[in-house]
């Protein structure tokens, strides 16, 4: 019966520790009392001493508190992970293991009182956003107000109550009075608080304009005719409850408050009421009402017009700026000039040229509505000059109606506004009059500014809009019929605008359709194949091409094309369709379609056809309509080119990769000939993803790979978009600084923005070049004659210039102005100059002059003594078979933070790059901290006022065990004699080895992990060690750099001790300079500059 009660029975789940000790313990502690176990892990049990005598009864208890203990055990070791309980030393009794634990991670009280107080700081300066829902912030009061608890704060309700009320936005101050008026607020649980904002805010949302806001808690004035129902000539003299006579016959506005109620009942005269606390709504100050305000306010003679009034809400006060009627539209190239406005204001994030999204602050305007700020950046506008300027310190608000200059802040940067004449004139003391506005009749200053991207910017936002553009201008039915029928993944729902696009228009327009008749279709791939050439096309391409050849699969609709010189190789590109299609498909091309053109009727082509066993079809004389398919791809194609061309303004010379773009685009368009599929997914049998597609022609920024960038390089160069690489799961790109292909899978696309090809925009838009050395992602280009469009072009040389490096000469930057060069130096001073270069030391270079000076020597001698001490290699023949790799000195002077040199270090390093993976190594990748956490160290340091120390391991890579055979050659200079033929197999690791940072990580890692440490499972460098009574020591590693803090003088000692044991260490003390931050460490705090 047992049996059938507890079938059902489900086992509730033994909470694991995530690292939140006090949640877990909860939790847990919960879990075993359940089990009628947490007795026993609260206060053990006691074994008998060894030899005493147990009675039976004594026996059996001992037994069943034994297996409970097991129990409890058992529980906890599922709990807890392994390379937690390998720190815990003591694991007899269930006991035990819970007291370790509570003393390693409940930390110590002065720990949990720091914790407490940045809570507490957290809580106090909480405050609603504008915009946050009444839900969002009692979730985000509570979980800091729980987080207090737990760490011993008696925290209550009333003091949750009271916080909420206070921190309110204001369009809930009118509720917040209600319920302190109306509420015993030391009695009101967090529950009715709740209950009550979230009808108000519902209410909120459900009204159209503020007026219909506030009508739930105040009653608004009306002007009312002699039927008001206030009676008198006095105050305080009305009939009905609530209402009081006026001498205009108006009701007055009232706050509904206790106390309002009992003087505002029945019948009365001359009865003293209180107007301290009462607030005017005209002019929201306290201590009399609407009708005796006398305050006078802007818009006391301009009542009919909404006002753009602004005030920044942190400044707390009221900025006088111009006026302007409330638009219906935003005009985004009109700008009125405010004197009064504390920032220019755009309205429009389209236009930003760079957006900082994570700034926020609130204006007003002066009709009591706020606003909020969603961003600062820049806007870059287009003078008449077709010069591109910009504005910078632009506040993003997109509530916003129209766009405002602030006079103010052009003044700080040094430009001179004067009204007169009913004009205003913006003037530059470079360049004169920039700017002359006249006055409207309603007195305000619009400039008509044009922004750089405006053609850009009106549609791109809409995702309708924004996939046309990236499906290459693709028609709207085609898109909808896409997104309709699920044709392609990552496409979102499409609605056809009414508005037609320009470029399509441009680009597309023909003739109306003539009558179509049925014809054959293939019912397999590669049983009719359409071929035909486009072209001549001018200009001739950057790889001075000058037609294209499609092919197009009857049966699938699938096309590819090739790229030719002349129409005479269109026979080579049609043998190497051939072959990649048949591998593909495992079927032969059974018949071509072509037209009668010299290219395609060669005896050479015949013969090639029927050797193959395919069946010509070709059009009759002066009939291409027999040749349809080809001709409406081609002409699909050109229209598309020209449309994306258009768009972007691409020079003309780059249609083969608008042409490529375009037929990737093709394959995964819907079309009438193939049903609810795209031709990709009726030749392959896959449904193709689209979420990859970009705008053809707008910016991308590559990511450059470490290995091709020095430490203080840009990590990202500015490049156009091309398509993708169908080679490599990658993009496209094109460099026209360095007119170089890029192809990388690292980037970031601004879809918004388009490249300036003119030269002038061109040579400002220009950044540095270094010709060292090639990459792989940016290789010169190198056109064949037949290029398929599944292969990425190879390159893009602009006609007429060669491939060579040319040396670039750059403008003077504007901050340089003020700088003297070396062409502008007189003799005298060429000649300080020359004393100051023969004074300047310079490292050598290759080891015969680094041996003619005796610092050198010392240094070289010095590292072969640390080798040779830290048993890095051994002298032997070398086996047969094997291969060496060879090394060289490298020189280094090392200079302090204060630029001074510190010492002269000589470093040998092998030559790695000669090394094979697989043959001579094999794993590489050496992890390193990250900034971030080194800026984690530092902050929880001065939190906790603990010190932070650095030591650095001494030839820290030679350290690092090989699990591989590496053999080098004798360095220069230390060749043993006698040994000559001879070479050195590494033991250890050494300097330049691919694998080195690797075996040294692993050796320290090693280290830690015997010495107790736990690493961080989200940052491998980041080593921490628990001792007794909440004692913590924190290590982070760089490479052969360490710095460590803790809270426990003798964990500093014994730590330092342990690594100079284990390792050549050098020990700097303090921390002061790591990584190119300098530190300060004092009693008031930590300095990091």
């Amino acid at each position: 019966m047992a049996t059938t009660e507890n079938k059902y029975y489900v086992q509730p789940a033994i909470p694991r520790f995530d690292g939140h000790y006090d949640h877990w313990s909860m939790l847990m502690e919960n879990f075993l009392r359940s089990k009628e176990y947490w007795t026993l892990v609260e206060t053990g049990y006691e074994e008998p001493e060894a030899g005493a005598a147990v009675s039976d009864v004594q026996q059996r208890r001992l037994d069943e508190q034994r297996l409970k203990d097991l129990k409890v055990k058992n529980y906890l070791f599922q709990a807890i992970d392994r390379t937690i309980l390998e720190t815990i030393l003591q694991k007899n009794t269930s006991k035990q293991i819970w007291d370790s634990m509570k003393k390693k991670y409940k930390g110590s009280a002065k720990v949990k009182r720091s914790q407490l107080q940045a809570l507490r700081r957290d809580f106090e300066i909480l405050q609603m956003k504008q915009g946050e829902s009444v839900i969002d912030y009692f979730s985000k009061t509570m979980a800091i107000a729980n987080k207090m608890r737990l760490h011993g704060d008696t925290m209550t309700d009333v003091t949750i109550v009271e916080k909420i009320l206070r921190s309110m936005t204001s369009k809930f101050d009118y509720v917040v009075c209600s319920i302190e008026e109306s509420n015993d607020i030391d009695q009101m649980s967090i529950d009715e608080l709740q209950s009550s904002l979230l009808v108000h805010e519902q209410k909120l949302n459900r009204s159209s304009s503020t007026t219909s806001e506030e009508q739930a808690l105040k009653a608004s004035t009306f002007a009312e005719s002699s039927s008001s129902r206030g009676r008198g000539r006095g105050r305080d003299r009305g009939r009905g409850r609530g209402g009081r006579g006026n001498r205009d016959g108006s009701r007055q506005q009232l706050s509904f408050k206790n106390e309002y109620h009992s003087q505002s009942r029945g019948r009365g005269r001359d009865h003293y009421f209180d107007k301290s606390n009462i607030e005017c709504f005209r002019c929201h100050k306290i201590g009399h009402y609407r009708s005796e305000c006398n305050v006078k306010l802007p818009f006391d003679k301009e009542k009919g017009e909404k006002s753009n009034f602004v005030e920044k809400k942190e400044e707390q006060e009221t900025l006088l700026m111009a006026f302007h009627v409330k638009e219906n539209k935003h005009e985004p190239d009109i700008w009125y000039l405010d004197t009064g406005c504390s920032n220019h204001m755009f309205g429009r994030k389209s236009f930003f040229s760079n957006l900082n999204e994570d700034f926020r602050t609130t204006v007003s305007f002066g009709d009591h509505s706020t606003v909020s700020v969603m961003g600062k950046g820049d806007v870059q506008i287009r003078t008449k000059e077709d010069n591109i300027e910009t504005i910078s310190n632009v506040f993003y608000i997109p509530e916003l109606k129209s766009n405002l200059l602030s006079v103010g802040q052009l003044q700080e940067k040094g430009y001179i506004a004067t009204i007169k004449g009913g004009a205003c004139e913006i003037y530059d003391p470079r360049r004169g009059v920039i700017a002359h506005v006249k006055m409207t009749p309603n007195r305000l200053f619009p400039l008509q500014i044009k922004s750089a991207n405006t053609c850009f910017v009106t549609t791109v936002t809409d995702p309708t809009w924004l996939w046309h553009f990236r499906y290459g201008h693709l028609n709207f039915s085609g898109l909808k019929t896409l997104s309709q029928k699920n044709m392609v993944t990552g496409l979102p729902q499409i609605i056809p605008p009414i508005k037609i696009c320009e470029e399509c228009v441009v680009g597309k327009q023909h003739r109306e359709q003539f009558p179509k008749g049925k014809a054959w279709r293939a019912q397999r791939p590669l049983e009719l194949i359409h071929s035909d050439i486009c072209g001549p096309i001018n200009p001739t391409s950057n790889g001075e091409k000058r037609y294209f050849i499609s092919f197009i699969d009857d049966y699938s609709r699938k096309a590819w094309v090739y790229f030719l010189q002349n129409k005479s190789e269109a026979f080579r590109a049609f043998k190497s369709f051939k072959a990649l299609v048949e591998k593909e498909a495992g079927r032969s091309i059974k018949t071509l379609r072509t037209d009668r053109g010299g290219e395609f009727m060669s005896q050479e082509f015949a013969n090639f056809c029927a050797e193959h066993g395919i069946r010509r079809q070709l059009t009759a004389a002066y009939t291409p309509q027999q040749n349809g398919v080809s001709e409406r791809k081609n002409r699909t194609i050109l229209n598309m080119v020209r449309s994306m061309l258009a768009k972007g303004k691409i020079p003309k010379s780059f249609w083969p990769e608008a042409v490529n773009w375009s037929i990737h685009i093709l394959n995964r368009s819907p079309t009438f000939a193939v049903q609810n599929m795209t031709p990709e997914e009726a030749w392959s049998g896959k449904k193709p993803a689209v979420d990859h597609f970009k705008i053809f022609g707008c910016i991308a920024y590559a990511h450059i790979p470490d290995e091709k960038r020095k430490k203080l390089d840009d990590k990202g160069e500015k490049c156009v978009f091309l398509g993708v690489s169908e080679q490599s799961k990658a993009y496209k790109l094109f460099n026209p600084i360095t007119k170089k292909i890029v192809v990388s899978r690292d980037v970031i696309f601004d879809e918004e923005s388009t490249w300036n090809w003119s030269e002038k925009a061109t040579r400002q838009q220009q950044i540095p070049v270094s010709f060292d050395e090639d990459t792989e992602e940016q290789q010169p280009i190198i056109f064949t004659n037949n290029m398929p469009s599944h292969q990425p072009l190879q390159e893009v040389q602009a006609s007429g210039t060669s491939s060579r490096p040319q040396r670039t000469t750059r403008k003077r930057p504007a901050w340089m102005i003020d700088y003297v060069s070396g062409d502008d130096l007189s003799d005298d001073d060429n000649d300080a100059l020359v004393h100051f270069a023969l004074f300047a030391d310079c490292d050598p270079v290759v080891f015969e002059d680094a041996v003619k000076d005796k610092k050198w020597q010392k240094a070289m001698d010095a590292e072969i003594k640390s080798i040779e001490k830290n048993d890095t290699w051994e002298l032997i023949n070398l086996p047969k078979g094997e291969k060496t790799i060879g090394v060289k000195w490298v020189y280094k002077t090392k200079l302090n933070e204060k630029g001074e040199v510190e010492k002269y270090k000589a470093r040998l390093v092998a030559k790695g790059y000669k090394q094979e993976y697989g043959v001579d190594y094999k794993e590489v990748f050496a992890p390193v901290a990250r900034m971030d956490t080194v800026r984690l160290i530092i902050s929880m340091a001065a939190q906790n006022s603990w010190p932070i120390y650095q030591l650095d391991v001494k030839s820290a890579f030679l350290h690092g065990e090989l699990e591989e055979e590496v053999y080098i050659d004798q360095p220069p200079g230390y060749v043993k004699q006698g040994h000559e033929n001879q070479v050195y197999r590494l033991k250890k690791a050494l300097y330049g080895l691919k694998q080195a940072p690797r075996a040294w990580y692993s050796r320290i890692d090693a280290y830690f992990a015997k010495e107790g440490f736990l690493k961080c499972p989200y940052e491998h460098t980041l080593y921490t060690k628990f001792g007794d009574d909440g004692k913590i020591l924190f290590v982070c590693l760089y490479v052969d750099d360490l710095i460590f803090t803790s809270n426990d003088r003798v964990m500093f000692d014994d730590f330092k001790k342990s690594m100079t044991d284990e390792f050549d260490m050098s020990d700097l003390g303090l921390m002061h300079y790591f990584l190119g931050i300098e530190v300060m460490q004092a009693s008031e705090g930590v300095f990091i500059s």
